[in-house]
């Protein structure tokens, strides 16, 4: 608020009162409609006086971009005004500030919490890319809140409450910038595999090897397809009914499979409500859905170490006839390792990886296999591989979809995804 003798401008069909902020060409108020419904809204007033012919013009493109884009997660212009001294830009009023501010109040962001702002964000800008936009200016200061209570976000500065280049002055930071030096993520607080991969692939400093547009979009912890939202709970039910009906068929494979990706919308269902009685009605189902899981699970686990069983005369036939191939007999003894990690059942993560490792190289060597029998045994023997590493997948991700949903109501989490981060 400003002090004595000061009073916002007068606006036809508004109330304006506090004062948000301000810049070189624009503050911004708090106002209220006149109508019966009082709408806040927050209107940023631009003085006519501060601007030239480019500031005219690019304050012209932003209402034009703004009138024509609707989106849930930026910031909506509802209107605009003017008179003799000022434009005014009607806004959506965002509560809850910036997330420069809530990330400074919090020091640091859980991952699942900064996972979820950065769907949000992600999805405004796909919205905005598909639209040939872009922001220019995209900054913790920049995105806004629609309330504390129910906030949404950006990635970078949240996981670890600092910038990648934090510096004490300018020259530092841009000799940190130009540096050629490779840019260290901090051990604290520890970070999953795909949070830490999109974190140094986005911090790329060359920029015809940084991650792009599209990889972003489509990478696994940005995982729009999973953003919570109002379809997610459709989406889980849909995927539950079939694999009920292969459930009672005895198709115990595609019944575990499809209650897996069940349970991939039923956590975000679950961050999404916000009714108390529902959200404990979905959890009572997700639980009943991870019990039969994990009886499908132990089925199918059954059945497929009776194939590899089976397996095991072809498998060292390919071996023996691998001999004069010693990436292919390399890439088999890792197979040999991932199954024996699995046999462990200590760590599904390390077995998956020797898993995909072989594979990786198992599938440049069948491309340059000539046709004959080792090519036949080769292709079996991928294809055995490939499904073992699908189901690992499949049980990790149970895994992490049973801690979720048991603690979905940890860290004000559910309170953290229905409102809406806004770019301004």
């Amino acid at each position: 608020m400003a002090g004595p003798g000061w009073a916002p401008p007068r606006l036809d069909g508004f109330i304006l009162t506090e004062r948000l902020g301000s810049g070189t060409y624009a503050t911004v108020y708090k106002a209220y409609g006149k109508k019966d419904t009082r709408e806040v809204v927050a209107i940023k007033c631009v003085s006519k006086k501060s601007l030239n012919k480019a500031s005219v013009e690019n304050l012209l493109t932003e209402i034009e971009i703004l009138k024509a884009i609707r989106h849930p997660h930026i910031v909506e212009l509802k209107d605009f005004q003017w008179d003799s001294d000022n434009i005014y830009l009607i806004m959506e009023f965002c509560a809850g500030g910036d997330l420069s501010r809530f990330i400074r109040t919090r020091r640091i962001l859980p991952e699942k919490v900064a996972r979820i702002f950065l769907q949000q964000l992600a999805s405004a800008l796909q919205f905005l890319n598909g639209r040939n936009i872009s922001h220019l200016d995209l900054k913790p200061q920049n995105i806004l809140l629609s309330s504390l209570e129910k906030p949404h976000l950006k990635l970078a500065e949240a996981l670890f409450g600092q910038p990648p280049f934090a510096s004490k002055s300018f020259t530092e930071l841009e000799e940190k910038i130009r540096s050629n030096r490779v840019i260290e993520l901090p051990t604290r607080p520890q970070l999953s595999r795909n949070c830490r991969d999109l974190l140094q692939r986005l911090l790329e400093r060359d920029p015809d090897k940084r991650i792009s547009f599209k990889d972003f979009f489509g990478h696994p912890f940005v995982d729009l397809e999973h953003m919570p939202c109002g379809r997610s709970l459709e989406q889980a039910t849909a995927l539950v009914v079939e694999a009920v009906k292969k459930d009672q068929e005895g198709n115990f494979s595609a019944a575990l499979s499809l209650y897996c990706k069940a349970l991939d919308y039923f956590v975000p269902a679950l961050h999404y409500e916000v009714d108390a009685r529902r959200k404990e009605a979905i959890k009572a189902k997700v639980g009943q859905y991870v019990s039969r899981a994990e009886e499908l699970k132990a089925l199918v686990n059954s059945s497929n170490r009776a194939l590899l069983q089976q397996g095991t005369c072809a498998r060292d036939l390919l071996k023996e006839m691998a001999r004069d191939k010693p990436r292919l007999v390399a890439a088999l003894e890792v197979a040999s390792m991932a199954m024996a990690k699995e046999e462990e059942g200590q760590d599904d993560g390390d077995a998956l990886d020797l898993y995909q490792q072989s594979l990786g190289e198992l599938l440049l060597l069948l491309a340059a296999e000539p046709t004959g029998r080792r090519r036949e045994l080769l292709h079996a023997e991928i294809q055995t591989l490939m499904g073992r590493a699908e189901y690992l997948k499949e049980q990790i991700k149970m895994k992490e979809t049973r801690w979720e949903a048991e603690s979905a109501d940890r860290d004000g989490l559910s309170e953290s995804v229905r409102s809406s981060c806004t770019l301004q």
